[in-house]
C-alpha cells in the first residue's frame, strides 16, 4: 500500500511518499500536481526520510540512507542510478551522464529522466548542468537549484 505525508523543511513542505517500505516519491507539494500518492498516513520510513532530508538541508548529513524504489522505464532507473554515483559537492554534465550509462548520444533523453525523477534530493538531479557549466532547467526552480549547489559546495555560484 502505499502512503504518504507531508514534512516541514527549511525549503519547504515535502511529500514523501513510500510504498512496501520503499521511499517511492520526495517532491514539494507545491509541486505534487494530480499525482496519486496514496493515502496520508505517517510511517517509520517516511519519518526517517523526512529527518535525513532535513539533516542534509543542515549540513548534517551529505550521503542519505533509505530504501529507494522509484517508478519508470529502465532507461530512467538507469539514468537515476547514475546520478546516486555523483559525490557531494560535486556536479556532472547530462553528456556525462550519457557516458556514463554508456548511450552518449542520449543526451536529451537524459534530460528528460532528469526531469522525471520521483526522489527529488534523494537522487541528486540538482547536481546535473549543462556541458559548458550553466545552470539549465530544473523541476524545483534555479532559485532552488542555485541554493541546493551553494550549499554542498558551500560557496556562492558565480557561474550560471
Amino acid at each position: 500500500m502505499k502512503t504518504y505525508n507531508i514534512f516541514k523543511t527549511k525549503i519547504g513542505e515535502l511529500l514523501i511518499a513510500q510504498e512496501n517500505g520503499f521511499i517511492s516519491d520526495v517532491t514539494p507539494t507545491l509541486t505534487k500536481g494530480n499525482l496519486d500518492f496514496g493515502i496520508l498516513e505517517e510511517s517509520e520510513i517516511t519519518n526517517e526520510a523526512a529527518k535525513q532530508l532535513i539533516d542534509f538541508f543542515d549540513k548534517k548529513r551529505v550521503d542519505f540512507d533509505l530504501p529507494l524504489k522509484p517508478k519508470g522505464t529502465d532507461f530512467q532507473k538507469q539514468v537515476w542510478q547514475a546520478l546516486l554515483e555523483i559525490p557531494y559537492g560535486e556536479t556532472r554534465s547530462y553528456k556525462e551522464i550519457a557516458i556514463a550509462i554508456g548511450n552518449p548520444k542520449a543526451v536529451r533523453a537524459v534530460g528528460m529522466a532528469n526531469n522525471r525523477n520521483p526522489i527529488s534530493f534523494i537522487i541528486p538531479c540538482h547536481r546535473v548542468i549543462g556541458s559548458d557549466g550553466s545552470l539549465v532547467g530544473y523541476g524545483g526552480g534555479m532559485d532552488l537549484k542555485v541554493f541546493l549547489l551553494e550549499l554542498e559546495s558551500g560557496k556562492p555560484l558565480t557561474k550560471f
